[in-house]
């Protein structure tokens, strides 16, 4: 059984191996982690902070958004905004499995945005993009996984082969904590809205780590610090803040707007977890994803790490406030 030591040490030489490749090649990416994320945003908010925060991340090289339940086109369309917003045009977009809508609280943000003249290229088939990415991949890909997974499971029956070259590092689960820091665990909404895609993730091949509600269900900016990042003047802060506003405003349209607090930032967590654990604790645990949503501690599960506590959740509010505000 591998040890959390052993994975962190396991990382070392896996970005290790990932500078040497890239500082051959004498690319931009010399050093960083390549990546490639899939997510649900225009849902919960949490998702466009998490996006932002990678494109603020030195460590990491995304090569991919992939848009993940529901509207997956107009998913795609706040993807790419932003990712032209960044410069980061150079990145792929990829439209994951078309489902039925659930609103789009951040609809105003892109009612005018043609994504045909994104100037980097837009997958239709977001599946199919994924598993040619990561099999034609030079080195192993990580995956950032911050929604439910149906495009996830749907890549690994079309070609299981993605799970050896690749790893997963998912923002899923209560284990012994729910919502808010409750004390008991809940049925998360990235498992409970797919259980059986999640099943098909959580018993792939690859290695996992993940951040459940233990640790990112209480990571929120306040005071200070979320004035910092609403009040930065850097492109990429300012396009979060403008979709924060009008998704509080889809949430809250009887409200006068008094912002002064950021949502939970649920996704962030897995961003930084995907090159560092610094900051908290990891253990190493058997999970199963039950049927109704519960992802439970089980001996017969998947030994996957785990970040279930803080070791300092205020440093980690000032990395994102430094990243964000476009200070790091």
């Amino acid at each position: 059984m591998f040890t959390v030591e052993g994975i962190a040490g396991a990382l070392g030489l896996f970005v290790a191996g990932i500078a040497c490749a890239a500082t051959a090649a004498e690319g931009p990416a010399a050093g960083r982690i390549p990546v490639i994320l899939d997510t649900d945003i225009g849902g919960d908010i949490d998702d466009t902070w998490a996006l932002a925060l990678l494109l603020k991340c030195p460590e990491l090289d995304l090569k991919m958004v992939v848009t993940d339940t529901g509207d997956t086109v107009y998913r795609a369309k706040i993807a790419a905004k932003l990712l032209e917003v960044a410069k980061r045009t150079d990145v792929q977009v990829a439209i994951g499995i078309k489902q039925k809508g659930h609103g789009k609280p951040q609809g105003p943000w892109v009612a005018d945005y043609d994504l045909a003249k994104y100037p980097g290229k837009v997958h239709d088939d977001g599946v199919a993009a994924l598993v040619e990415a990561i099999m034609t991949a030079p080195q192993p890909l990580t995956l950032i996984c911050i929604g439910p997974v149906p495009n996830i499971k749907a890549a690994l029956a079309k070609q299981p082969e993605i799970a050896k070259k690749a790893r997963f590092v998912g923002m899923h689960g209560s284990i012994r904590k729910g919502y808010n820091g409750g004390p008991k665990p809940q049925p998360e909404y990235n498992v409970k809205q797919d259980a059986k895609a999640c099943q098909a993730a959580f018993t792939a091949a690859w290695p996992m780590v993940i951040t459940p509600l233990d640790t990112c269900g209480i990571v929120r900016l306040r005071g200070d610090k979320y004035r910092k990042v609403a009040e930065s003047d850097d492109p990429i802060a300012k396009a979060v803040i403008e979709n924060y506003r009008i998704w509080w405003k889809a949430h809250n349209p009887n409200k006068p707007e008094k912002i002064d607090a950021s949502s939970v930032l649920f996704d962030t967590v897995a961003v930084y977890l995907t090159f560092s654990t610094d900051l908290l604790n990891m253990e190493r645990l058997n999970i199963v994803v039950t049927d109704d949503g519960f992802t439970r501690e089980d001996p017969k599960g998947k030994a996957m790490d785990c970040a279930m506590s803080w070791k300092d959740l205020g440093k980690f509010e000032d990395l994102l406030v430094a990243r964000l505000a476009g200070k790091p």
